[in-house]
């Protein structure tokens, strides 16, 4: 299974770094007994290697070249490949490069190397056989992109960062067979590669029959992607309950030291 992480943005939330903003230190783990600081991007990597994943594709920047200094050939169990986004053009864009990669019979997950979240295992609770997005609850759905479901947990609609969000469910990452991913690639490119957003382009996708699905198996959710986002990821590391999550109490646990193989 391929793991996706587009990871070409350049950042501007959180400016001025003197590195890519998928390299932010949050946290530590251990390496070889020692502790060391962790980047944002390797908890992704680690959900997406709990969930199945045995081959990562990262999206970069024509400027971010210190990810593939950082990350090399492989990380834990799984090897990387990395593909070019010449230019910053959105969501979709960066996804779809990865496409000569991926077999039409291969799964695929997507996710987002500046946010951390848990269960780590959630990625794990997709089915392989159609597209699937897992859902964290939030306070403020309007930052992220809501997602409505029927009684059946069918996706109905995504709103795409809309202040009148109608669900307080927002995805964190995605599931697909390989053939959807080619399905939706095909479908952007029909729509003349107009769609900046992947919310956008599923409701294209669920107008034209195809189907989705919803998984509520998230319980916090944080974007790193800024300053509060950075304050919030180390409370919820530390083993506390940030502001913007919902979840059971206690039910996040301590990672703050994490053991991760070499690589």
């Amino acid at each position: 299974m391929w793991g996706i992480i587009p990871a070409a943005g350049r950042g501007t939330r959180i400016q001025p770094l003197a590195f890519s903003k998928e390299l932010l230190p949050v946290g530590s783990r251990l390496q070889d007994g020692v502790e060391r600081p962790c980047a944002v991007s390797e908890y992704l990597a680690e959900r997406m290697i709990k969930g199945g994943a045995d081959k990562i594709c990262f999206v970069i920047s024509p400027g971010k070249s210190d990810i593939l200094a950082y990350f090399g050939a492989a990380f834990g169990s799984a090897a990387i490949a990395y593909v070019v986004q010449p230019q910053a053009a959105g969501l979709c864009d960066a996804i779809f490069r990865s496409v000569p990669f991926v077999r039409v019979d291969e799964p695929v997950v997507v996710g987002l190397p500046d946010t951390v979240w848990f269960p780590d295992g959630a990625l794990a609770e997709l089915p392989d056989d159609t597209l699937s997005f897992l859902l964290f609850p939030v306070e403020r759905p309007e930052f992220f992109d809501a997602v409505l479901l029927d009684e059946a947990d069918r996706v109905l609609e995504i709103q795409v960062k809309r202040r009148d969000a109608a669900s307080r469910w927002i995805w964190g990452a995605f599931k697909m067979p390989g053939a959807v991913l080619h399905e939706l690639h095909a479908l952007w490119r029909e729509r003349e590669c107009e769609d900046e957003y992947i919310g956008t382009l599923v409701n294209a996708y669920l107008a034209r029959g195809g189907r989705a699905v919803g998984v509520k198996a998230g319980q916090s959710y944080v974007d790193v992607g800024t300053l509060g986002g950075y304050r919030s990821a180390i409370t919820l590391l530390s083993g506390g309950h940030p502001p913007g999550t919902h979840g059971p109490a206690g039910a996040v646990p301590t990672v703050l030291k994490k053991e991760v193989p070499a690589g």
